[in-house]
């Protein structure tokens, strides 16, 4: 397809970002003013938001026919949101950003370039992050752990920030899984990909959204959704207790038979019991997880709720 026909849906996901509203919506009519083809659209997803963020869009949509709004009836998380940005796009590719202004909207065209060289994605490689040093660790140790386990083949260093094209948007669409984790599943979905790097910027105004707690359940979504090296380990670590327990018994009955003394020791007894129960616990809860899950995509319920949808500028796609 050439520049000249393509539509581009950038895909947004708000939450409480009253503040950021004004600044974002100026600098992503600026760079969708300069790219050729169209009709463009920014496609808004309020979250269940709780101040005027959904009032400002409303506002900005009075003035901007490329201003697309789909509010959601409540707070359903990020992941969500973003499935539903991405089940209501109309463009011919979509990128998807955080609407914190991290993700800058600028770089979007260098997205585009990789996609008319053939790329079906394009996503953002972040480097030189501006969070704290912990944080940073954190994530460096959590991307690696998560490639180096997972049954597909995860870049790292790699967030939401990514252009798709239709056909990649379409695939993701059709899994079915309600815990997501969409940069797998963008992943798992295959066609050819590239990163490139990004300098992930500073939060522009307000506070992060995304506490410990939801970083943590993200985690966990990846880990959970792409890979069964947990549930390997719990056989493992079974597997090298049985070991070690019985080289304990063998050399307890020749401490026995040949040298006439039993192995003593109340303190040892008492940490082994304990470290193993620990274990056990530990490897129940792993499992648990996966059973959760699995009782979670049994009961069908939607992935989201949408209270409204306002639109008007970009027609609806031809074909399927």
């Amino acid at each position: 397809m050439s520049s000249s026909s393509i539509r581009v849906s950038v895909a947004v996901p708000l939450l409480n970002e009253e503040l950021l509203v004004d600044e974002l919506l100026r600098r992503l009519g600026a760079v969708l003013d300069e790219m050729p083809g169209g009709p463009h659209e920014m496609l808004f997803v309020d979250d269940g938001s709780t101040d005027g963020t959904l009032a400002a869009l409303g506002q900005a949509a009075d003035k901007d026919s490329r201003i697309g709004i789909v509010s959601l009836s409540r707070n359903f998380g990020h992941q969500a949101a973003i499935s539903a940005a991405l089940d209501h796009a109309r463009g011919d590719v979509v990128v998807a950003m955080d609407g914190d202004l991290q993700d800058e909207p600028e770089m979007i065209p260098r997205f585009l370039e990789q996609y008319h060289r053939g790329f079906d994605v394009v996503y953002a490689r972040r480097t030189r992050r501006k969070e704290s040093w912990w944080l940073r660790a954190s994530y460096f140790l959590f991307y690696r752990l998560l490639a180096g386990i997972s049954n597909v083949r995860l870049p790292v260093d790699a967030g939401d920030f990514a252009l798709m094209s239709r056909r990649v948007v379409d695939e993701i669409r059709r899994a079915p899984e309600r815990q997501r984790y969409l940069r797998g599943l963008r992943t798992w979905a295959g066609f050819k990909q590239v990163g490139i790097d990004v300098e992930r910027a500073e939060r522009a105004k307000g506070r992060s959204k995304y506490g410990i707690g939801k970083l943590f359940r993200l985690a966990f979504d990846g880990i959970f959704a792409f890979s069964v090296v947990p549930l390997r380990a719990a056989a493992m670590v079974g597997a090298v207790a049985v070991l070690l327990s019985t080289l304990f018994a063998v050399y307890s009955l020749w401490a026995k038979f040949f040298l006439d003394r039993s192995p003593q020791g109340f303190t040892a007894i008492i940490l082994v019991v304990t470290f193993v129960s620990g274990v056990n616990l530990f490897f129940l809860g792993v499992i648990g997880e996966y059973v959760g899950r699995v009782y979670e995509e049994v009961k069908g319920r939607p992935l989201y709720v949408v209270d409204q949808v306002r639109r008007s500028g970009m027609p609806d796609r031809e074909g399927p």
